[in-house]
């Protein structure tokens, strides 16, 4: 809720990457409520969340439908900032509002319908062949379909993305030496990007490996509720709370770090005093 009441206060979203960042927060947001519902139905009747329920598929496609939105934005901004540095001496491929707009949409459409296929009949409420021990009354390989995938696609197309920016940054900075020429914009650019992309990866790898791990297990378990209780249960709301843990990391590296946070509070005190100033900040 910070990131966006920033944004739409310092009229940052004018800037086509803003918007990808602002969606991001918005699939942020939802992943935590969603979260906080699914925690509220534990607190509230714990055996719906451990045997299933018709009661948590609603919740559960909410939470899915987040987490895919959150990988689907943080693609695309990798994405975004590629063709931004590749294509910077070339006009005519340069990414506009409307096209980070267009790419929004369309991930919140993807998540959507993938998120929602249990809602529309992709579920094991009236079996139990194939059912989910850990994410009742998901089914196995809706589990299996939705996360692969996705996972392999959030951790191959930020790595490709990012090393090709630095790979880029280091081809010029080393063409403009040659040249004589001063590098020390570049030095510092490759090394920002360096040191994000590394948080973006030690973040997804910590927030998204152990649930990873509980659909493969999901996948190859044959006991039933009662022999795992309470241990594997305990591991299953400690996936959830790092990939909750997420959605506060996601605007520290991509949009506010704590000295551009500090500006823009301070900005918004004096908005209506000085708004040159404040936008200028």
């Amino acid at each position: 809720c910070t990131v966006i009441f920033i944004r739409m206060a310092t009229k940052d979203l004018h800037k086509p990457i803003s918007v990808l960042f602002c969606n991001l927060a918005f699939s942020d947001l939802f992943t935590s409520f969603s979260g906080l519902w699914i925690s509220m139905l534990f607190i509230t009747n714990p055996d719906i969340t451990i045997f299933g329920s018709k009661d948590m598929l609603a919740p559960y496609a909410l939470y899915t439908t987040s987490i895919l939105s959150t990988i689907y934005n943080l693609v695309s901004i990798g994405i975004e900032r590629y063709l931004a540095v590749a294509a910077s001496m070339r006009t005519r491929f340069r990414v506009a509002r409307k096209h980070s707009i267009a790419a929004g949409l369309i991930n919140w459409l993807l998540a959507f319908i993938l998120g929602c296929l249990p809602l529309m009949g992709w579920n094991c409420l009236h079996t139990d062949k194939n059912l989910s021990v850990l994410y009742s009354p998901f089914c196995v390989n809706y589990l299996i379909f939705i996360a692969i995938p996705n996972v392999v696609v959030a951790f191959v197309i930020p790595l490709y993305t990012y090393l090709r920016i630095i790979i880029i940054l280091r081809k010029r900075k080393l063409r403009m030496k040659a040249c004589g020429q001063h590098t020390g914009t570049y030095k510092s650019a490759e090394i920002q990007v360096a040191r994000t992309s590394i948080f973006i990866w030690l973040l997804a790898l910590i927030s998204y490996a152990p649930f990873i791990a509980g659909v493969i297990f999901d996948a190859t378990n044959h006991q039933c509720h009662i022999d795992l209780y309470p241990g594997v249960y305990i591991f299953r709301n400690c996936t959830a709370m790092l990939i909750t843990m997420n959605c506060l990391g996601n605007p520290i590296i991509y949009t506010l770090k704590f000295k551009t946070l500090g500006a823009k509070l301070k900005a918004l005190k004096c908005l209506s005093a000085n708004r040159i100033r404040a936008c200028t900040i």
